[in-house]
C-alpha cells in the first residue's frame, strides 16, 4: 500500500533559515543569471541595433522589444527581492519558456534552445539554496 502524504504549509517564521554557506551559493548560482536578465530588460529598453536585429530575427516585430524588456526587468528585479524571490522565479520560467519556444520555432542550434533551459535551473537551485521553504515543500527523496 501507498501511504498518502500531505503537505502541510509551514508559515514563514517557523522555518529556520538557510545555513549561510548555502546561502551565499544560493545567491551566486541563481544572483548571476538574474543580474544578467536585468540586463538583458535594460538592453531591450535601450534598443542598440544587435538587440533590435536578434529580436526581428526571431520572428518579432521591433514595436514588442518594449514590452519584452519590461517583463524581463520587472520579472528579475522581483527574483533580487527576497520576499518576492518566487513570484519572479515564477514569472522569468514563463519567460524563459518563451525563449525556448522562440529559438526552436526559429530553428535554432541545440545550444540557443538549451541555454534559457540552463538560466531557468540555475535561477531555481539558487532560489532553493537560500529559501528552506523551499527545501520544505519540494525536499529530495533519499
Amino acid at each position: 500500500m501507498h501511504a498518502v502524504v500531505q503537505a502541510v504549509p509551514v508559515p514563514a517564521r517557523e522555518v529556520p533559515r538557510a545555513a549561510k554557506g548555502a546561502a551565499i551559493a544560493g545567491w551566486i548560482i541563481g544572483g548571476l543569471p538574474a543580474l544578467m536578465l536585468v540586463l538583458d530588460g535594460v538592453m531591450k529598453l535601450v534598443k542598440p541595433e544587435p538587440v533590435i536585429k536578434a529580436t526581428v530575427e526571431l520572428g518579432y516585430p521591433q514595436t514588442t522589444i518594449i514590452g519584452m524588456g519590461i517583463a524581463v526587468l520587472v520579472s528579475a528585479v522581483l527574483y533580487l527581492i527576497p520576499g518576492a524571490a518566487v513570484l519572479g522565479a515564477i514569472l522569468l520560467t514563463g519567460y524563459l519558456g518563451g525563449a525556448v519556444a522562440s529559438h526552436v520555432r526559429a530553428g535554432h542550434e541545440p545550444f540557443n534552445i538549451a541555454f534559457p533551459v540552463i538560466f531557468g535551473v540555475l535561477l531555481w537551485l539558487g532560489l532553493y539554496l537560500r529559501d528552506r521553504r523551499l527545501r520544505v515543500l519540494v525536499p529530495w527523496r533519499r
